[in-house]
């Protein structure tokens, strides 16, 4: 199983994979009501490298990305939930809006995107990626489930 880390402990744990010559893959993005397309996502990106780390946004971003009632879950337990996927090496919450200062501080080999993106140029922090010698992946099936879909029916529900 996963486990949670601090920033400071992101950064021993990336110390430590290049001392080893292992790669690094960072998975991000707010699981906030967790469904398989998450699953397949992680699963394909914990394949393209030796470790996985998923970068969930804090509370309060997703409140600002996602809007009100959001998140339903708070970061703490969307970490351990997601330390629970056996494709999940590690967790690390970030502040902010965008994971690109985590990954212009981390600089892991790969920065690992679902498929909604349609190619890797598309994704925001393409280029901050691109900039320390790091590649853009899209992994995962097609975006075929979505928290708000989940949201909707639940809301529909008699």
């Amino acid at each position: 199983m996963g486990r949670v880390l601090t920033l400071d402990q992101a950064r021993d744990l990336r110390r430590r994979l290049r001392q080893e010559g292992r790669t690094l893959a960072v998975a991000n993005g707010h699981f906030d009501l967790v469904h398989v397309g998450h699953l397949r996502y992680l699963q394909a990106a914990r394949a393209a490298a030796d470790h996985l780390l998923v970068a969930i946004n804090d509370d309060d971003s997703v409140a600002r990305l996602k809007g009100p009632g959001r998140p339903l879950v708070p970061a703490a337990e969307r970490g351990e939930l997601l330390c629970g996927f056996a494709a999940v090496d590690s967790v690390v919450v970030f502040s902010g809006d965008s994971p690109e200062p985590l990954l212009l501080d981390l600089q892991p080999e790969l920065h690992c995107k679902g498929t909604d993106y349609g190619e890797p140029s598309r994704v925001p922090e393409y280029e901050a990626v691109r900039s320390y010698g790091g590649r853009t992946v899209l992994v995962g099936d097609p975006k075929d489930h979505s928290t708000r879909d989940l949201i909707a029916k639940a809301r529909a529900l008699p």
